[in-house]
C-alpha cells in the first residue's frame, strides 16, 4: 500500500473525518504564513532549514564533518564538472520540498535541473542525489524526516556519512522506497544518481585517499 494511502486508511471511513479535515487545514494555513515569514527573514549568512513547521537553526561544525564535507564534495564537483553531468552545492543551498525547506550539506542536481538554475536562485528544486554528514544535534533528523521526506519526494540518493566512525550509508530509491546499497567503511561506492561515479570509500575520510582518488577521476 502506498504510503499515502496507509496514513488515510485509519480515519476515511471515521464519522470524525471531517473534523480531521478542518483541523489539518487550518494546521497547514498556519504553517504557511510561519514559511513564508522563514522566507521572508532568512539571510545568506544563516545556515536555517524550516521543517515541520519549525526553523532549525544550525550551529558551527566539528573539524571532522567538516573534512569530510569537503573531502567529499571536491571529488563529486571535479568529477561532475570535468563531465558536464550537472551541478554540485555545498551547504546553504536551500531545497525546496512539499512541506519542508532543507540545507543539505552536499546536493547534485543533473542535467534537467541544473538547467533550470539562474545565478539569483535562492530557493532550489528537490535534488537528485543529497548528501547529509551526521552530528549529534542532526542525526534524528537526517534518518527521520529527511530520511522520509527525500524517500518521498524522489531523492535518487541518499548518503548518510558517519565521519567520526568514517562510515557511509548509500540508499538508493527502488521504486517508492530506499534500498541500502552499502553500509561500510571500506570498498567502492558506485553512485547511481552520477553516471560512472565511483570512489573509494577511503577517500571520503583520509586526505591521501582524497587526493589519490581525484587523480583518477581525472
Amino acid at each position: 500500500m502506498p504510503p499515502i494511502a496507509e496514513l488515510l486508511a485509519p480515519i476515511q471511513s471515521s464519522p470524525f473525518l471531517p473534523e480531521v479535515v478542518d483541523r489539518l487545514s487550518a494546521l497547514l494555513e498556519a504553517e504557511r504564513q510561519r514559511r513564508n515569514k522563514f522566507y521572508e527573514e532568512m539571510t545568506p549568512e544563516m545556515k536555517v532549514e524550516f521543517i515541520d513547521g519549525e526553523v532549525i537553526l544550525h550551529s558551527p561544525a566539528r573539524n571532522q564533518h567538516l573534512d569530510a564535507t569537503a573531502r567529499i564534495a571536491k571529488l563529486l564537483t571535479v568529477y561532475v564538472d570535468d563531465r558536464e553531468l550537472g551541478e554540485v552545492k555545498i551547504e546553504k543551498c536551500l531545497v525546496v520540498f512539499p512541506r519542508n525547506d532543507y540545507e543539505p550539506d552536499i546536493v547534485f542536481f543533473g542535467p534537467a535541473k541544473a538547467a533550470t538554475l539562474k545565478q539569483d536562485t535562492m530557493k532550489f528544486p528537490v535534488p537528485d542525489l543529497i548528501v547529509e554528514v551526521l552530528s549529534e544535534s542532526t542525526e534524528e533528523r537526517d534518518r527521520g524526516v529527511k530520511f522520509q521526506d527525500y524517500e518521498a519526494h524522489g531523492v535518487q540518493e541518499y548518503w548518510i556519512v558517519d565521519a567520526e566512525k568514517g562510515v557511509i550509508e548509500q540508499h538508493v530509491l527502488a521504486g517508492d522506497r530506499y534500498e541500502l546499497r552499502m553500509k561500510s567503511g571500506s570498498g567502492t561506492l558506485v553512485s547511481e544518481a552520477i553516471p560512472g561515479f565511483q570512489a573509494p570509500v577511503e577517500a571520503f575520510f583520509d586526505s591521501k585517499a582524497n587526493t589519490a582518488a581525484l587523480r583518477g577521476l581525472l
